[in-house]
């Protein structure tokens, strides 16, 4: 007899359910506030410290409707993204979310609600990748983002907020992004918030050979801005750090002179530029410290950028004479000249981004549908073990052979056969004549369309 045999997909776990199992791209949510959405006092109030962040992720998933999370906090930004629960709704986990972000960091739900964009499904995917390949940034095609955005998803792996589906959601997007980078020309031109510091300073201080400046931070950020001072061929260079040691490592670097924080106030009326960017939840300079400098610099102009959020340096700072004062909101307008040289390349960007995003919903796809028929052949082969193991005895106890091989194939066929039996019956008395028809296809039942199998071919069941 020539009987094709075909693996049914539906196998064990039914019909209806394997209908509702497809997880693509609908369980993704996003929510954040950035540079657009949002002032820089309220992404001051919302910046997560790098420390909270291993706890803050596990709160949110015990308090909200998420199975898996990565809170990205930058400068620039501080967002959420998520794997809902699958009978979660987009807009109440959203909200659910804001209301998480407000009593976390205590402020107003309502102020908060206001500048927050809310991402769902494809659209959130697609926000995550433009994020991980500067689109998305003040500066168009940055490339800092990407490695915050890494380091971002490692703390959650570590702090077991990641599974499965942000396993391959993320690396997915890496993917995409580093194909920004590699195929258009969106990154060639050096627009970052450390470039347009020094690109500042150059504008102000026409000679920087002349010129020292001060670092208050030892992180990537300052790392960059050293070494375009370098290019820049600044006249003398310092670095400030809490920790010696890493100021210290980052000086030899740079042929710089090393600084602890707290000697800053001594050292402060030295430099013509200070630029800060330190993780402190608190100012380091303070209105007083720059006055007693200015007076000791007989009053020569001093600028400061801080690139920090929340601010190192005090607001008030700005209130002194001489003193010029730029926030990380402030460097817009620098910013803007340099973007033009990017902003020809931002639609042919957009372009492999919308393919990529494609690509990942087929590569997830193909995912599940490898885990649906390794559950299924795990579950068919259990069934066989079971039942030949038991015609094995049979055959000990000296039952005769032909009637334990009917025995076996109609036992192993009805086990086989109940699950999508129940599926179908389940699909057809809902009335959908087009799952119906999907479900008679995957199991092989269009019988006409086969040339392979005849009436000949058909089993029976004794």
């Amino acid at each position: 007899m020539r009987v094709r045999r075909r693996w049914l997909l539906l196998g064990m776990i039914g019909a209806s359910e394997f209908a509702g199992h497809g997880l693509l791209l609908h369980d993704l949510i996003a929510i954040g506030i950035n540079h657009d959405s949002a002032s820089i006092q309220t992404r001051e109030r919302v910046a997560f410290a790098p420390e909270d962040i291993p706890r803050a992720l596990q709160d949110l998933i015990a308090a909200t409707p998420l199975d898996e999370a990565v809170i990205l906090s930058t400068c620039n930004r501080t967002e959420i993204y998520g794997v809902m629960s699958s009978v979660a709704d987009p807009v109440v986990a959203s909200d659910t979310l804001i209301t998480w972000i407000s009593a976390f960091h205590g402020l107003g739900e309502e102020a908060l609600s206001t500048c927050t964009y809310r991402h769902h499904g494809a659209q959130a995917a697609t926000h995550l990748v433009r994020v991980a390949a500067g689109l998305n940034s003040m500066v168009l095609g940055e490339p800092q983002i990407f490695g915050q955005l890494k380091s971002a998803f490692a703390v959650a792996e570590e702090s077991g907020a990641v599974g499965s589906r942000f396993a391959s959601i993320f690396p997915g997007a890496f993917r995409i992004a580093k194909k920004v980078r590699t195929d258009t020309a969106i990154g060639e031109n050096p627009v970052s918030v450390a470039y347009a510091s020094v690109d500042l300073a150059g504008h102000i201080f026409s000679d920087l050979s002349q010129r020292t400046a001060l670092l208050l931070g030892a992180g990537e950020t300052i790392e960059l801005v050293a070494r375009h001072l370098c290019d820049a061929k600044l006249g003398k260079l310092m670095i400030a750090n809490r920790t010696l040691a890493r100021a210290q490592e980052m000086a030899e670097e740079f042929d710089a002179a090393a600084i602890m924080l707290a000697d800053v106030p001594d050292r402060l009326a030295e430099a013509d530029i200070v630029i800060s960017a330190t993780a402190s939840q608190l100012p380091v300079l303070g209105k007083g410290a720059v006055e007693s400098a200015i007076r000791k610099r007989h009053y020569r102009p001093m600028l400061m950028v801080d690139l920090a959020v929340p601010r190192d340096i005090e607001p008030e700072v700005s209130e002194i004479s001489d003193v010029y004062l730029y926030s990380v909101d402030d460097l817009r307008e620098v910013i803007e000249e340099n973007l033009r040289l990017r902003a020809s390349e931002a639609s042919k960007a957009d372009g492999i981004v919308t393919n990529g995003i494609g690509q990942l919903e087929e590569d997830l796809r193909g995912r599940q549908s490898a885990d649906v028929v390794k559950k299924y052949r795990e579950s068919a082969l259990s069934i066989q073990q079971i039942e030949l193991d038991r015609a094995l005895k049979a055959l000990e106890r000296g039952e005769a052979g032909v009637d334990v091989l009917r025995r076996l194939a109609r036992d192993l066929t009805n086990k086989l056969i109940h699950a999508p039996t129940a599926g179908l019956r389940q699909l057809a008395r809902s009335g959908d004549d087009g799952r119906v028809d999907q479900a008679k296809a995957l199991l092989g039942l269009d019988i006409n369309a086969d040339p392979q199998i005849g009436d000949d071919d058909k089993p029976t069941l004794q």
